[in-house]
């Protein structure tokens, strides 16, 4: 599903206008007529979220300026847009300072407008991502940091949130990549255990050998090679959340002595002489059918009925496509950020084929393919040509990952011509390219270098002296003076205005 647009206008025309608009540039539209339409639309909770609004700061009764404010004290968090027919620098810093993140002056022409919305939209998923991961260090995840717009999802964790107001144990269930963990950490900070500890176990990479002694700890000398005391994953959740993960995989062995941490509020460690008692709360998680596992002997059957007493199971993604352009946008900007690039967003077909798609790795694949795609991207947005795989898998889309040429075979001959000059050492250098070694094949002096870089700038933007002094990142009267230095000469005047940017 599209990003939500809100269009906050007093004016039917430029309601219409801006509309159709955001309708070209691929995004959902919905319109409100007055402030206090627009406020009543951002909080309504049984309609889709709106991601992006677009407000007038001139409206009869409630404003622009007005909506902000009441947003900023209602802790809306939506991004905004103003636009005014009256663009002063006054009015640009009061939007600024009310919580906007760009300002448009009317008409707007498309392009403008459709730079700043995805420029908007990506700020908003990088701050939701930086907040995201603030409350995740912290323990304080909640459900509203689990990015849904599917009535599927949202009946999961309506469900969660009953969960999260008792000590229940909880069973989440789910295919591999859903978000099982996720979810965990968003029970423990909506319980009454929000900020402790939480941690978090993968039994199925645990070594069959060491499994009591890492969940439930050891003493020194307890056996050979246990040269210090180990207080286990139990006693490091003390007070807060233990989280389970691929409960499945746990040994037999182990499941016995965790029945009985669960029914004694104790565990023993090796070698320890008498039981420790232990407050937790138990989240466990699997992606295999338990019932199965216990039909094969696997599982045991007690354990399974003491675990199994609130049961969560997360829908695949592919169960929820509308989640897809949301999660996509996020993971685009967190890897933008991380990788430096400057990326606005994804192309409205790039989004069509990530959602056409039936992501049997679930969300961890789509992060993963978004991290691919950032890295491989050259231009400032990302399009179906980024994601070759995928297209392949997607009738519709001929994007296909171009084949590797096999390399020529070679031609015999008996005795090459006598005048054929032998093939040269090294392909010839690209002359666009800067030489870094001189003849002898030492480094060459800073001074050349520069020399030949200023050269060739002054042809490339023929002589565009304030372009070149922008692009090269030195004033004006840095520039003028280092090529008389290097002996070109220029009619520009040395005033001396621009070296404070050098």
């Amino acid at each position: 599903m599209a990003a939500l647009v809100l269009i906050v206008d007093d004016d039917p025309i430029q309601r219409r206008l801006l509309e159709a608009m955001i309708r070209r540039f691929g995004y959902e539209a919905e319109t409100a007529e007055s402030g206090e339409a627009a406020l009543a639309r951002l909080q309504a909770s049984d309609r889709q979220p709106v991601d992006l609004a677009i407000l007038d700061l001139v409206m009869p009764d409630l404003d622009g300026m007005g909506v902000l404010e009441r947003m900023r004290k209602s802790q809306i968090t939506v991004p905004a847009i103003v636009q005014t027919a009256h663009g002063s620098i006054e009015a640009v810093i009061s939007a600024m300072r009310a919580g906007a993140l760009d300002f448009v002056v009317k008409p707007v022409g498309a392009e403008r407008l459709q730079v700043s919305i995805k420029n908007a939209l990506r700020v908003d998923a990088l701050e939701d991502e930086l907040r995201r991961a603030t409350r995740r260090n912290a323990g304080e995840l909640s459900f509203r940091d689990i990015v849904t717009k599917s009535e599927n999802m949202s009946r999961v964790i309506r469900l969660a949130e009953r969960a999260a107001k008792s000590n229940i144990p909880v069973l989440i269930e789910g295919e591999s990549g859903v978000g099982k963990e996720l979810m965990a950490r968003a029970i423990q900070g909506s319980s009454e255990r929000r900020g402790k500890p939480f941690v978090a176990v993968n039994c199925g990479a645990l070594p069959e050998n060491l499994v009591e002694s890492i969940l439930f700890g050891h003493e020194k000398g307890a056996f050979t090679g246990a040269t210090e005391k180990h207080i286990g994953k139990f006693a490091e959740a003390n007070g807060g959340t233990l989280f389970l993960d691929e409960i499945g995989e746990l040994p037999m062995d182990a499941q016995v002595k965790l029945l009985r941490a669960l029914q004694e509020g104790e565990i023993d460690p090796i070698g320890a002489r008498r039981p420790l008692k232990i407050d937790i709360r138990l989240v466990s998680a699997t992606n295999q059918n338990l019932v199965e596992l216990v039909r094969r002997g696997r599982f045991r059957e007690d354990l399974f009925y003491r675990l199994n007493v609130f049961p969560i199971t997360i829908p695949p993604l592919r169960a929820r496509a509308q989640d897809v352009p949301d999660l996509a946008r996020r993971f685009l900007a967190r890897f933008c950020a991380e990788e430096g690039k400057r990326i606005r967003g994804l192309s409205s077909e790039a989004l069509a084929l990530l959602s056409a798609y039936q992501w049997p790795g679930n969300v961890r694949q789509l992060e993963n393919a978004l991290f691919r795609a950032v890295v491989l991207a050259d231009g400032d947005e990302l399009t179906a040509a980024e994601f070759p795989q995928i297209a392949a898998q997607v009738a519709g889309f001929d994007v296909r990952i171009p084949p590797i040429a096999a390399p020529p075979a070679p031609v015999e001959r008996a005795e090459p011509p006598a005048a054929e000059n032998p093939p040269p050492l090294f392909e010839p250098r690209d002359p666009n390219v800067l030489r870094m070694l001189d003849e002898s094949g030492d480094v060459r002096r800073l001074e050349e270098i520069e020399a030949e870089a200023i050269r060739f700038a002054l042809s490339h933007y023929r002589g565009q002296m304030s372009k070149m002094a922008r692009k090269l990142g030195i004033g004006r009267s840095t520039l003028y003076r280092k090529m008389k230095d290097i002996g070109v000469e220029t009619s520009e005047p040395d005033d001396g205005a621009d070296d404070a940017a050098a």
